[in-house]
């Protein structure tokens, strides 16, 4: 009969070690045999792209300024609220208030200042040119948007708002100039602004004589 070999006797101790072991094992296995463990779901911030400058941002104070004086009475060679404007009158109160730039005081000087711009450029704020007497930029404006501009149009009329699609105004467009930025604006209402002083009063206009360089002599067609 063979014999059995040997074993050693093996203590309580020994097999809870051996059990313990085994557990651990299985759990390991089953851990790694799982799905995928979680994601991190704390919320990361998004890094947001550099906003859309619009060119004409903060210009809006200087149409708004002249969108208050419409109705002011014409007045040849008048720049204040008071005595009246004409055309290059008024553009230089509004954007010497709005603004605090001081603009020449013709039409033919502003003409030069500032930066020239396309038509689809044109924005709020900015000023529009006209050739009504013959001569490059002798009427001016400014434009406030939707096509429209204000301006002090002629002897006899008032500060008004008008239409540029007109064809009185469309035939006799020159072109725009931007001569404020939004870093001119002030943040604070500007203080008050002494007038310029007053041109003289031209003498009234007879049908023979050539139209005064700023009276632009549009009221026939301004319904137009």
């Amino acid at each position: 009969m063979p014999q059995r070999p040997f074993l050693p006797p093996v203590s309580h101790t020994s097999s809870r070690l051996a059990l313990s072991a085994l557990c651990a094992s299985a759990l390991l296995l089953a851990a790694c045999a799982g799905g995928p463990s979680p994601r991190n779901t704390s919320s990361v911030p998004r890094t947001t792209g550099k906003p859309m400058i619009d060119p004409s941002a903060g210009l809006e104070e200087v149409s708004i300024q002249a969108m208050s004086l419409v109705g002011t009475p014409y007045r040849y060679g008048g720049n204040t609220p008071d005595s009246g404007f004409d055309c290059s009158g008024l553009v230089r109160y509004v954007v010497l208030r709005a603004a605090s730039v001081n603009l020449p005081r013709t039409t033919e000087q502003m003409g030069q200042r500032g930066t020239s711009l396309e038509r689809s450029e044109v924005a709020s704020g900015d000023l529009v040119f006209f050739n009504t007497t013959g001569r490059a930029n002798s009427h001016v404006g400014i434009y406030v948007g939707q096509n429209r501009f204000v301006h002090a149009p002629a002897t006899g009329g008032t500060v008004r708002l008008e239409d540029m699609t007109k064809s009185y105004w469309a035939s006799r467009y020159n072109g725009a100039r931007r001569v404020v930025a939004a870093s001119n604006l002030p943040m604070t209402p500007p203080p008050s602004v002494s007038p310029a002083p007053a041109m003289p009063v031209a003498p009234p206009v007879t049908p023979s004589a050539p139209a005064p360089a700023d009276d632009d002599p549009i009221a026939a067609f301004a319904n137009q």
